[in-house]
């Protein structure tokens, strides 16, 4: 686009994560006109390490480290970190949305009419994660293979490339909600930097936005901010907002390593398989790697020799549900300490992991640095938003994982396109009203 658009329109989305998209594609199938603001690109996904450094490595812009050194990782593109994550679909948490006054029970109960939802086939189920299922349920955990947002058709044996987006289109991704979206006529602007909404009257009317360094303003009746659990709360405290962005999680994660003979490879689509203590908030799955990032993990560590060594490794990602805390600063960095119980959680999931790989007969057993995901919980349900994901201005709404209200531990993808849904059936019935009391008045008039 040469251009910026200057219409105005029924309704902005800020993002293009799940539920950004999921709101734009919704609102587009009734036939609203909608601007998709995107700080990323839209370049078609070509599974290499050369297009995703520039998309999450950047730091400040997609790698931020805590005060702790813990790497966190988001990804700068069109369809958001959904383009680099395990496509694993955890149900999402119903009744602790429930509770909070949100019943995503009817859309959630959807998603697999349009999305698919199932464990991998036995065909594409890699020796790493066999021997994990194996290992695991011979000493009596709980495990099974883990629902995948995957078309199994479109899926290879022996891969490795779901970490770097999956170029064969196999793995769902909330690009393809975008796409459905601007083939129903949405406008996307590329490279565009939101930086607040404009707000009048405490009504929000529009945003501001940086494009090839240039300052922008876009106008609409309704603004959705859909920029992440550490994008949406920068924005928000820009327009006003400025309690968001403080007491929340970021799911903690350690991988521990083991070398076991006859697995080749280990490339597999990575989760596949997994326990989880929904009671404790760990889960343990299988995370088979690039070798690239492998590299990188190891070298954090000094696994010098251990870096370069591929064939026969397993890797076993523990991933936590943190005590809500910690704040983002004013230039987005986050300074959230780890507490005594998530280090206590980090430590029993490790050994959990250690004692299923010794007794998959691994060898050289060691556990990796400490990394975080899915922050979330910055813009939250009942203390920033109402139940309408709608914050203190009329008019601006909000629909990333920063809205999630309590620790959540799980990839939070299905919870949020739920979400996406919801809003859009509150954004169409809001409307409806609106044109029911215009009607009204024109009557009496």
């Amino acid at each position: 686009m040469s251009s910026p658009p200057k219409t105005e329109f029924d309704a902005i989305v800020v993002g293009t994560g799940p539920g950004g998209a999921t709101v734009a594609k919704e609102l587009t199938k009734s036939g609203k006109k909608v601007l998709i603001l995107e700080w990323g690109d839209y370049e078609p996904t070509r599974g290499s390490v050369f297009q995703t450094l520039p998309q999450a490595f950047i730091p400040g812009k997609g790698l931020y480290f805590t005060n702790q050194m813990l790497a966190m990782i988001r990804t700068i593109t069109t369809g958001g970190s959904s383009m680099l994550y395990c496509a694993t679909a955890f149900d999402p948490p119903v009744d602790m949305l429930k509770s909070n006054g949100v019943d995503i029970s009817e859309e959630a109960s959807g998603i697999p009419n349009e999305i698919p939802v199932a464990p991998l086939s036995d065909e594409l189920l890699g020796p790493g994660p066999k021997r994990f299922l194996d290992s695991a349920g011979h000493m009596g955990y709980d495990a099974h293979r883990l629902n995948k947002f995957i078309f199994q058709d479109k899926c290879r044996e022996n891969c490795q490339l779901c970490s770097y987006g999956c170029p064969y289109g196999a793995k769902w991704n909330a690009r393809y909600f975008v796409d459905e979206a601007v083939e129903n006529g949405a406008v996307i602007l590329n490279k565009a930097k939101v930086e607040k909404v404009i707000i009048e009257n405490k009504k929000a009317v529009g945003v501001e936005y940086t494009w090839h360094r240039v300052k922008y303003q876009a106008y609409a009746n309704k603004t959705i901010v859909s920029a992440g659990g550490i994008g949406s709360p920068l924005i928000l405290r820009k327009s006003g907002m400025m309690k968001t962005g403080y007491d929340f999680f970021f799911d903690p994660l350690v991988f521990v390593y083991g070398k076991i003979k006859g697995i080749g490879s280990g490339k597999s689509v990575p989760m596949s398989t997994g326990v989880h203590f929904a009671d404790d908030g760990i889960v343990m799955t299988d995370f088979n790697m690039p070798h690239l990032m492998k590299i990188l993990f190891d070298l954090e560590v000094l696994k010098i020799k251990q870096a370069f060594s591929f064939a026969n490794t397993l890797p076993i990602m523990v991933k936590i549900r943190d005590e809500l805390g910690g704040k983002i600063s004013k230039r987005g960095w986050i300074d959230k300490p780890l507490s005594k119980n998530d280090k206590l959680k980090l430590h029993k999931g490790a050994m959990h992991a250690k004692r299923i790989l010794q007794n998959a007969g691994a060898t050289d057993i060691y556990e990796g640095w400490l990394f975080a995901a899915h922050p979330g919980g910055t813009v939250k349900i009942g203390e920033h938003l109402d139940t309408n994901l709608k914050a203190e201005f009329d008019n601006l709404y909000v629909c990333d994982c920063s809205v999630i209200p309590q620790e959540l531990g799980l990839p939070p993808t299905y919870t949020l396109v739920s979400l996406g849904k919801r809003l859009a059936k509150h954004l169409a019935a809001v409307e409806s009203d609106v044109k029911i009391e215009n009607n009204k008045a024109v009557s009496a008039a």
